[in-house]
C-alpha cells in the first residue's frame, strides 16, 4: 500500500510539469543526471554569430598591439634627430619597451589565472592607451623610454586576449580563426605606417602618437559585449557564471547545450608555477621558451633590420637613385635627420602585407602537417630568406625578398601562439603564455642592438645571429613531445 502510493505522488509530479507520465521503475537515466563538461559545451554549441563577434573585437586587440610595437620603427628616425641620439640609444627605446612587456608578461599571466582573463585584457588596454598618450607629451629623451617601457606593461595584458579566444574556439575551427588574427597585426601594422606617412611630415611623430591611441579607446568600448572565459569560470568554481555564459553563446549561434548539468569539480592549482615545470611539461616549457625567444627575434629582427637599411642607406641595389647611393654612418654625424621618404613608406606597407599572404598556406599546413611540422618548416625558410636579404638586387627584389621574410617569420609566430595556447591546461594557460610572451620579450630586447647597431658596422654580421637562431629552434621544435592539431583543451594537468 504505501509503495503504492509512492508511485502515484511520482506520477503526478510528473504530469503536473507537463511531461509524460514515466513508471517509476524505467532504466534510462534521469536528465538530472546527466553531465557535460565545458569542453563538451563548447563542441556542442559549434561555431556562429557569437565567435565573429569574438574574433572581431579581440582581434581588434591585435591591432592596438601591432600599432604600440610597429610605432617604434616609424618614431626611431624622428627622435634620432630631435634628441640627437646614438645608435645603442635608439636601440633601448625598444629594449625598454620589451623590458616592460617581460616584466609584466608573467605578472599578467599571474593575474590572468588567479582573477580572470577579461579583467587583465581591460586592464591592459587602459595602461597601453594611457601611457602611450603621455609618451606624446615626453619632455627628453629618458622620460619617452621610461613611459614607453609602462606601455609595454600594458600591452602585456592585451596579448592574454588570445587564450581569452581560444578558450571559447571550438577544436577543429581553432587551426582556421587564429591563423586569421595575424590580418589585425597587419592592420595595426599598416596603420601605424600610414599615420606616420601623412601625419609625421605636418603635424610631427607626437601628434602620430596621439591619433594611434584612439583605436584602444574604442576596443575598450567594443569589450564590454565580451564575457569572461567559461573554462576560467569553472576552474575557479563559479559554475554559475560558466552556464550563464554557455547559455549567451548558444541563443547567440541558436544551438543549444548539451542535456544535463554543468559538472566539472574548481581546480585549487590556479597559477600554480610548478605545473610548467613539473614531468609533463618541462621539456615542452623549455623548449617553448626559447622557441618563443627566437619568434620574437627574428620577427622584430626582421622588421628593425628593413628599417634600418631604409634609413641609412646600406642596401645593395642595382638600380639605386642618387639619394639611396648616400651612405650613412655613425662616424659621420651624431645625428642622423634622415626621415623616410615616401618611397620608403611604401616598402614597409608592402612588406607588411606579407604578414597576410601566406595564411591561406598557414591554415593549410596546420590542418594537413601539424603544428610542429609548420613551425620547422616556417623556421627554416626563415634563415634562408635573412641571408638573402644582404645580396645585391633591384629594389622590387629587396621589397620581394623582405615581404617573403616577414610573411616567414609572421606565420611562425601565429604558430607558436596556437600552440602555446591548446598545450598547456587551462589553470596555467594564461601563465604559460605569459612566461612564454616574457621570453619572447628577450628576444625583442635584444634584436634593435643587433639590427640597429650591429647593422651600421656589417649587414651580414647583423643578418647571421638571426638566421642561426630560426635553425636551432627548428631542431628544437622537432623534440617537442606533444603534437596538439585536433586536441581538446586540457582543463588540469593530470
Amino acid at each position: 500500500m504505501k509503495e503504492q502510493l509512492v508511485s502515484s505522488i511520482q506520477l503526478e509530479d510528473v504530469e503536473l510539469d507537463g511531461g509524460p507520465a514515466q513508471p517509476p521503475h524505467a532504466s534510462h537515466q534521469p536528465k538530472e543526471n546527466k553531465t557535460y563538461t565545458v569542453e563538451e559545451a563548447v563542441e556542442t554549441i559549434g561555431f556562429g554569430r557569437f565567435h565573429i563577434m569574438l574574433f572581431l573585437i579581440m582581434g581588434s586587440a591585435n591591432i592596438v598591439e601591432a600599432m604600440e610595437i610597429m610605432l617604434l620603427s616609424v618614431v626611431s628616425p624622428e627622435i634620432r634627430c630631435e634628441w640627437r641620439l646614438q645608435d645603442w640609444q635608439v636601440a633601448l627605446v625598444s629594449t625598454m619597451v620589451f623590458l616592460g612587456f617581460m616584466i609584466c608578461g608573467v605578472l599578467s599571466g599571474y593575474v590572468a589565472d588567479k582573477y580572470g582573463r577579461w579583467k587583465v585584457v581591460t586592464g591592459g588596454f587602459v595602461l597601453s592607451s594611457y601611457f602611450s598618450l603621455l609618451t606624446s607629451f615626453a619632455p627628453s629623451y629618458v622620460w619617452f623610454i621610461f613611459l614607453r617601457s609602462l606601455v609595454g606593461c600594458g600591452v602585456a595584458g592585451t596579448s592574454q586576449g588570445f587564450v581569452l579566444k581560444t578558450e571559447f574556439i571550438p577544436a577543429k575551427y581553432r587551426a582556421w580563426l587564429l591563423p586569421l588574427s595575424s590580418i589585425f597585426w597587419m592592420v595595426g601594422s599598416m596603420l601605424i605606417i600610414i599615420l606616420g606617412l601623412t601625419v609625421v611630415p605636418t603635424m610631427g611623430w607626437r601628434w602620430m602618437i596621439r591619433f594611434s591611441v584612439v583605436p584602444s579607446i574604442v576596443l575598450l568600448g567594443l569589450f564590454q559585449f565580451i564575457p569572461e572565459s567559461a573554462r576560467f569560470n569553472v576552474s575557479e568554481g563559479n559554475v554559475k557564471a560558466a552556464v550563464a555564459t554557455l547559455e549567451r553563446i548558444a541563443r547567440m549561434n541558436k544551438a543549444s547545450l548539451p542535456e544535463g548539468n554543468l559538472v566539472e569539480p574548481p581546480e585549487t592549482e590556479r597559477g600554480n608555477y610548478y605545473i610548467l615545470v613539473s614531468p609533463p611539461f618541462r621539456r615542452t616549457s623549455l623548449i617553448l621558451w626559447y622557441s618563443w625567444f627566437v619568434a620574437s627575434f627574428s620577427y622584430y629582427g626582421s622588421v628593425l633590420s628593413s628599417s634600418e637599411l631604409l634609413e641609412k642607406n646600406l642596401l645593395c641595389v642595382t638600380d639605386s637613385d642618387e639619394e639611396h647611393n648616400i651612405k650613412h654612418v655613425q662616424e659621420e654625424a651624431l645625428c642622423y635627420c634622415i626621415p623616410f621618404g615616401s618611397a620608403d613608406y611604401v616598402t614597409l606597407l608592402i612588406s607588411c602585407l606579407g604578414e597576410v599572404a601566406l595564411i591561406p598556406l598557414n591554415i593549410g599546413l596546420l590542418n594537413v602537417v601539424g603544428r610542429k611540422r609548420s613551425m620547422i618548416i616556417m623556421l627554416l625558410c626563415s634563415a634562408v630568406f635573412f641571408m638573402l636579404v644582404n645580396i645585391c638586387t633591384s629594389m622590387v627584389g629587396f621589397t620581394v625578398l623582405l615581404f617573403l621574410l616577414r610573411s616567414l617569420v609572421s606565420m611562425n609566430f601565429n604558430v607558436v601562439y596556437i600552440y602555446t595556447a591548446e598545450v598547456y591546461p587551462t589553470v596555467v594557460r594564461s601563465l604559460g603564455m605569459g612566461f612564454c610572451t616574457s621570453f619572447s620579450r628577450i628576444g625583442g630586447m635584444i634584436a634593435p642592438f643587433i639590427a640597429q647597431v650591429l647593422m651600421s658596422k656589417s649587414v651580414v654580421l647583423a643578418l647571421m645571429p638571426f638566421a642561426v637562431a630560426c635553425v636551432v629552434c627548428a631542431v628544437g621544435i622537432a623534440l617537442l613531445p606533444i603534437e596538439t592539431r585536433g586536441r581538446a583543451l586540457l582543463q588540469n594537468a593530470t
